[in-house]
């Protein structure tokens, strides 16, 4: 649907209406000042706060103000005076239209510099909760093809940037590659990407050409229809097993002779798998996967353990980055075998195997039923036999009774989502006073607002950042709490 023609100039009105209070030459030759929160950068004006996309520290630009709210603008650049000396080349062809590595033109060090500064500032800022001396943040072990997984999408209709409109030249508009920023239904057609190892970018280029010239029709997001709808890869560079998974919106006669292709084209392919998904998102986990050909899974490895990961399952998607984080979460626990872990968003209990031969017993709660089984699984092939997982929503599961049953835990290790944890999980855990708390986090934000809470009965003892996504401004955090 396209947007009110009054609607858009009302919105343009306000935003003008607030931009009109700073002077034109506010917004010219502009300073960039520093990396905020998300990777936005700022500029302070008086008593007003502009926040801009797409710019570096130390980068001199003009701005075109995008968005007003009361206390701040939003705005981009339109012209660069000067560039930062933080500025390096990116390296991918792609930069500044896919919506992903965003931080391409910074250099590492200072990447990480702004997540540590980034951790820091927000548990003071939100938890505001006294914290020790933050550790250095320990880096990922790689900074390209680090990823195990990546989701393209198909579409009929392909994103062009503007360099390829103003070059005039016929593009063949089937794409299959990844949403441009901000927008569902645009995808950019992607030749090479740098986040996930060989033969990623082959089997994805291979599956496209077959599909453009067998005339198969890639999907429409927004009509939802056409059969090519979206495809993920799923690597284990431990073990080399490889999976694929192609959804479709209906049932077609070409899937299996373009399955057949892919798996004779590309025999290192251990699991391929499809599904048929009519539904209004890309989501999958009500929906049977049928594994065409090799095993329903692939492994991954980790000090001698492996892990199941299926279709459905969650797996840090850095996996050298997960063993560095799970080391220090282990760490952190001081763990003697004696103690009674709690595992709290165990997943597909990769945490609670991992710690497990260092503990007594390990108790992991996880929402999704799907997650259980899986984590149940990967105990057994390791040959576990201390750990036991329940599914449940954790603020019914982690009840009074259930303590009573389980038993008071010495250490509980929780890794939430990036919603951080339900205000009466957060209470179960002041009544369960365990003697520590390991909080593993992917949003110190959350986190922050959470550390608050538990103040009332914990201090905070360690806090160490981990990068997990180099160029994006995605940090981990790992903080111990010690009963006070």
């Amino acid at each position: 649907m396209r947007a009110n023609p009054w609607f858009r100039r009302i919105i343009f009105a306000l935003v003008n209406k607030t931009a009109k209070k700073i002077p034109a030459e506010a917004l010219r030759e502009v300073e960039i000042q520093d990396m905020v929160a998300e990777g936005k950068c700022i500029v302070r004006h008086e008593n007003l706060v502009i926040f801009v996309t797409q710019v570096a520290p130390g980068d001199v630009v003009d701005l075109r103000v995008t968005r007003s709210k009361k206390n701040f603008l939003e705005a981009v650049p339109t012209h660069f005076h000067k560039y930062s000396d933080l500025r390096v080349e990116p390296f991918c062809q792609h930069f500044g239209t896919c919506g992903g590595c965003k931080w391409q033109h910074l250099g590492y060090d200072t990447q990480t510099k702004y997540k540590q500064q980034q951790v820091e500032d927000t548990l003071q800022r939100i938890g505001k909760v006294q914290i020790p001396e933050v550790l250095p943040i320990a880096h990922s072990p790689a900074l390209q093809y680090y990823r195990n997984k990546l989701e393209f999408t198909f579409s009929f209709m392909g994103w062009l940037t503007e360099e390829q409109i103003k070059s005039g030249a016929d593009f063949d508009r089937r794409a299959l590659g990844f949403h441009t920023p901000g927008r569902f239904d645009k995808i950019i057609d992607v030749e090479h990407c740098w986040l996930q190892p060989e033969p990623s970018n082959a089997i994805r280029l291979a599956i496209r050409n077959y599909a453009r010239e067998n005339e198969l029709r890639f999907g429409n997001i927004i009509k939802q229809t056409g059969l090519l709808r979206n495809l993920i890869i799923r690597t284990a560079e431990s073990t080399g097993e490889l999976m694929v998974i192609l959804q479709c919106y209906r049932q077609h006669q070409a899937i299996e002779p373009l399955l057949d292709y892919v798996y004779e084209k590309f025999p290192e392919i251990t699991s391929l798998n499809y599904v048929l998904n009519d539904k209004g998102n890309e989501t999958f986990h009500d929906l049977e996967v049928v594994c065409y050909k090799g095993k329903p899974y692939i492994e991954e490895e980790m000090e001698g353990l492996r892990f199941r990961v299926g279709p459905k399952s969650f797996y840090q998607t850095n996996s050298a980055g997960a063993y560095n984080l799970y080391k220090i979460a282990r760490d952190f626990a001081q763990l003697s075998g004696n103690e009674l872990v709690y595992d709290l968003y165990t997943g597909a209990g990769t945490i609670a195997n991992f710690v497990a031969r260092q503990a007594r017993h390990v108790v992991g709660v996880e929402y999704v039923e799907q997650a259980v089984q899986d984590a149940r699984v990967n105990s057994e092939i390791n040959g576990v036999t201390n750990t036991e997982f329940y599914a449940g929503d954790m603020k019914d599961v982690l009840s009074a009774d259930f303590i009573q049953q389980h038993g008071r835990p010495d250490v509980v290790i929780t890794d939430p989502p990036r919603a951080g944890m339900h205000v009466d999980v957060v209470q179960r855990l002041l009544e369960m006073r365990a003697p520590r708390i390991v909080y593993v986090s992917c949003n110190p934000a959350t986190q922050a607002r959470d550390l608050e809470l538990l103040d009332e009965a914990y201090k905070v003892v360690k806090v160490q950042p981990v990068d997990m996504f180099p160029h994006t401004h995605h940090v981990e955090n790992v903080v111990l709490l010690e009963l006070r």
